[in-house]
């Protein structure tokens, strides 16, 4: 066990010893029961400030401190007291150790270490939202008395922040902070010791209260109104021009998005956002027209990107302004109609400087300048095709033919009549339509063999034509055997029905000995109009075969199925071919338009 002995700003703590009696006074002594008070007995001390911080009277053994004593800097002290023999210095008591503890006094002013204080609260936040929190310190004794016990208030600001006295938690004092208005607020924050109380001591700092921002402001176009002119001329995504809806909030609360609202502005134009600067760019979205329609009054909007739900109710969050685009003029090349290309048709037995179609092109110019028409030598180099300059009629400079040529392919240019350098051109695809006049054909020289013992009824070869006309309806073939040939008694023709023909045996038992070769003379008409006929041979040799019908052999010996005729079934044959031949040519070539 210790005892105490207190002093002013000094507690003295003498070891546990029955013979010494602590002495409760500003100037404590330390004191041995075998001191009669002769002075015989010295009282001596030892130990941390012995000798400098603290001195004792040898003959009393009181203890002085020789310089002020500060508990922030040593709290207690360790020493040993001992009484000896004046005379012989020997030790009378065992030494003891005394414990000197510095007793506070509220000496120390509070500070706050961690400053200067920087915080944020959002603009438009509710009272009472919590900003930041500031703290100070003091050196005193937080164990002794109310030395240490600190409390904070707001000395400027008090209007806008509080601050709980006994936290030091900050918190907004107003709910109508605008960061478009102050964008930050000075505090000067007062932490005072002793509880606040009369006499104590105190510290301030400044704390610093950025207010950040929320989107809270829409975007506004500064004009109502805006106008841009661009050439009709203008290519498809050239750019306009640039508008900016401004923004009061700041960082992302600022991006935009543009819309065109109107639905003719949105079909001719397109609106983007420059993602640097924020500014609207309206570029050309069709072709423009200045005879069409010379200015556009196209509706642009202004759209918040990140929009606050807590903050809808304080406005639109969006705005709209006028783009005035003026169309102005330029001179350009003369527009066929159609724009892309005419196909026209004409049959190929017109006569020279028939009408094959017109071709027709205007200004587009407000102007309505003359247009001249021409065909481009290089796409006719036979000019077969003459075009009315004025007009446009194209006609026929030379007789067609279809076989020859089906289709022919010219261009026509267009230039305006006082400006040679304005011109368009086109392209004219000229059908040629087919009529009848040309006679079908056998479509090989046909030949054919027949065994000896062929019988009759025998399908011996199939025989087409080919007719180079290309009738619309399609053709129509019809097959007979020659007036010369009608009444043999060898062959038969059978006309298939499909364009075909078949010839068949009438007899049977041929002898290649009395007559190996027979020549068929064959008729074939056309559908017309009008009809058109030829007449094909086909070739018919007798052949020595084998048992299983397989051609060993054939003589070459031809005789001519006509020969057998009579004087009088030639002379009606002749006839014949003459009325045909005599019908060929009593129709004119244009007449037989309509053929295909």
């Amino acid at each position: 066990t210790s005892d105490t002995i207190q002093i002013q700003n000094i507690s003295l703590y003498p070891a546990a010893h029955p013979d010494w009696i602590p002495d409760l006074c500003f100037n404590p002594q330390i004191h041995s029961d075998s001191d009669e008070g002769d002075g015989s007995i010295k009282y001596t001390i030892s130990g941390e400030g012995a000798g400098t911080v603290f001195i004792i009277d040898e003959v009393t053994g009181d203890i002085h401190a020789t310089e002020r004593l500060d508990r922030e800097e040593k709290t207690f002290y360790t020493l040993r007291a001992q009484a000896r023999d004046r005379l012989t210095d020997a030790p009378l008591e065992p030494e003891s150790e005394f414990v000197i503890k510095v007793q506070d006094i509220n000496d120390s002013e509070p500070k706050f270490l961690e400053g200067p204080y920087i915080g944020s609260v959002a603009e438009l936040s509710p009272v009472g939202t919590s900003v930041m929190k500031v703290m100070a310190s003091d050196a005193d004794d937080p164990t002794y008395g109310s030395s240490a016990r600190i409390v904070y208030s707001v000395l400027e600001g008090e209007r806008v922040f509080t601050v709980d006295r006994q936290t030091g938690v900050i918190r907004t004092a107003v709910a109508d902070l605008d960061r478009e208005t102050q964008d930050r607020y000075e505090l000067v924050v007062k932490a005072t010791d002793m509880a606040g109380q009369m006499g104590g001591l105190s510290g301030s700092t400044t704390v610093t209260i950025v207010i950040t921002d929320v989107n809270d402001n829409p975007p506004r176009f500064p004009q109502k109104m805006y106008q841009f002119s661009v050439s009709e001329d203008a290519a498809v995504g050239t750019s306009i021009g640039r508008v900016i809806a401004t923004d009061a909030d700041m960082g992302e609360n600022t991006d935009m998005s543009y819309l065109i609202k109107d639905e003719e502005g949105g079909e001719l134009f397109r609106v983007s956002t420059d993602g640097d600067t924020q500014e609207a760019i309206i570029t050309i979205k069709k072709p423009l027209d200045f005879e069409n329609k010379r200015s556009h009054n196209v509706v642009v909007e202004a759209v918040n990107k990140h929009v606050d739900p807590r903050f809808v109710d304080l406005g639109s969050f969006r705005d709209q302004t006028i783009v005035r685009v003026s169309v102005t003029d330029v001179d350009e090349p003369p527009i066929f109609i159609p724009s892309i290309g005419t196909i026209m048709e004409v049959q190929e037995d017109a006569r020279l400087g028939a009408l094959v179609g017109i071709v027709t092109a205007r200004d587009p110019d407000m102007d309505n300048v003359p247009i001249r028409f021409s065909i481009d030598q290089s796409t006719d180099q036979e000019q077969i095709f003459n075009i009315d300059p004025v007009t446009g009629a194209i006609t026929l400079g030379k007789i067609l033919d279809r076989e020859t040529a089906g289709w022919h392919n010219i261009t026509v240019t267009a230039v305006e009549a006082d400006n040679q350098s304005m011109a368009s051109q086109t392209a004219v695809s000229i059908r040629i339509l087919d009529v009848n006049d040309n006679p079908p054909e056998l479509a090989t020289p046909y030949e054919a063999s027949i065994c000896e013992d062929a019988k009759p009824g025998q399908l011996i070869h199939t025989i087409s034509v080919v007719d180079r006309d290309e009738p619309q309806s399609g053709h129509r073939f019809y097959f007979t055997l020659a007036p010369e040939a009608s009444n043999n008694r060898h062959f038969t023709l059978w006309d298939i029905k499909d364009n075909t023909a078949g010839i068949r045996t009438q007899r049977s038992g041929f002898n290649r000995q009395e007559q190996n070769v027979y020549l068929l003379p064959i008729l074939v008409v056309d559908s017309g109009p009008p009809a058109l006929s030829s007449t094909g041979t086909l070739t018919i040799h007798v052949c020595g075969c084998d048992t299983d019908g397989a051609i060993q052999s054939c003589n070459a010996t031809a005789y001519v199925m006509s020969a057998a005729l009579s004087p009088g079934a030639l002379i009606a044959l002749l006839v014949c071919i003459l009325i045909l031949i005599g019908k060929a040519f009593t129709y004119p070539p244009h007449s037989l338009i309509g053929a295909s």
